[in-house]
C-alpha cells in the first residue's frame, strides 16, 4: 500500500511539474514547492494547499525514511484521504479547461 500511495503522490507531482513547465511558472525548488507554485498561480486553492503539502511530506517519508512509516497512518490515508487525489485532479482539470 505504501508503494501505491507513493506512486499516486508522484503522479500528482509529475502533473504539477508539467503544468508549471507548460505555463511558464517558476521552477519548483522541491516536491512541496511544486504545490506551492501551483497555489501561487491559482491552479490550487489556499485551502487545498496544506493537504498537498502533507502529500509531498508523506512521499518523502516513504522514500527517505521508510523505517518510520506508521501502518496506522497509511491505513488512515487509505480510509480518509483518497479523495485528496480526486480534489487535485479536479482543480488541475478545471484550470486546464479554463484556458
Amino acid at each position: 500500500m505504501e508503494r501505491s500511495l507513493h506512486i499516486a503522490v508522484e503522479a500528482c507531482l509529475d502533473i504539477g511539474r508539467r503544468v508549471a513547465a507548460l505555463e511558464g511558472f517558476r521552477y519548483p525548488d522541491d516536491n512541496q514547492d511544486v504545490f506551492r507554485v501551483l497555489a501561487e498561480e491559482g491552479v490550487v486553492s489556499a485551502t487545498l494547499l496544506p493537504t498537498l503539502l502533507d502529500m509531498a511530506r508523506f512521499r518523502n517519508l516513504i522514500v527517505h525514511d521508510y523505517a518510520r512509516i506508521d501502518d496506522a497512518r497509511v491505513y488512515g490515508i487509505l480510509k480518509k484521504r483518497l479523495d485528496d487525489f480526486d480534489a487535485f485532479a479536479r482543480v488541475v482539470q478545471i484550470y486546464l479547461e479554463g484556458e
